[in-house]
């Protein structure tokens, strides 16, 4: 039997970690876990996680350890993610890959793979400004890079440190990302 597969994304907001985490997660048949996704839908829902989160979320911050320390527990252990799961948007932060560095370590022990998707910030801003969302202004997209890249970036260091790290160009149709993502698993 082989070991689970655990595959997280690392990369700035508009560099295609939903839409490979879509595309991997049908092909592996295992459950794309976007933590975006979670708490824009705790936020539509106006449950007490989504409440607290969008105060954050408007201002273009991140959503404190806390509040999403918990989510991502609770989620990883449902059944569907027992063979494996992909990781959009977590973790963020250092301290965030050493929780789920601690709680892998207590359950099912996972294969793990890091991707971290490169894209010119130009191109970025690009996608983010066309996809329409209402807190994707240039002013708000411009401070979540700077978030990204002052909290989230020292992961691709955490992760290279551990010999799990995979780089690759994010700025690439789809379906060349795919494949590269793709010959990385297999490898």
């Amino acid at each position: 039997m082989t070991k689970p597969t655990g595959l997280i994304f690392l990369g700035p907001p508009g560099s295609g970690k939903g839409t490979q985490g879509e595309i991997l997660a049908d092909s592996l048949q295992i459950p794309h876990i976007s933590t975006g996704e979670i708490l824009r839908q705790a936020i539509t829902q106006s449950t007490p996680l989504g409440l607290k989160a969008k105060i954050y979320m408007d201002k273009g911050e991140l959503v404190p350890d806390e509040l999403l320390l918990n989510l991502i527990e609770d989620r990883l252990s449902q059944p569907d993610a027992k063979k494996g799961w992909i990781l959009d948007g977590f973790p963020r932060t250092v301290v965030q890959a050493s929780f789920l560095e601690h709680l892998l370590e207590q359950g099912n022990q996972f294969l793990v793979w890091v991707v971290n998707l490169e894209v010119p910030e130009d191109i970025l801003i690009e996608r983010l400004l066309g996809r329409g969302r209402q807190d994707d202004t240039e002013s708000i997209i411009r401070h979540r890079l700077e978030v990204y890249h002052a909290q989230t970036a020292p992961l691709i260091d955490y992760y290279s440190q551990r010999g799990n790290l995979s780089s690759i160009n994010g700025n690439r149709s789809p379906e060349e990302v795919s494949i590269s993502l793709k010959k990385i698993l297999a490898a």
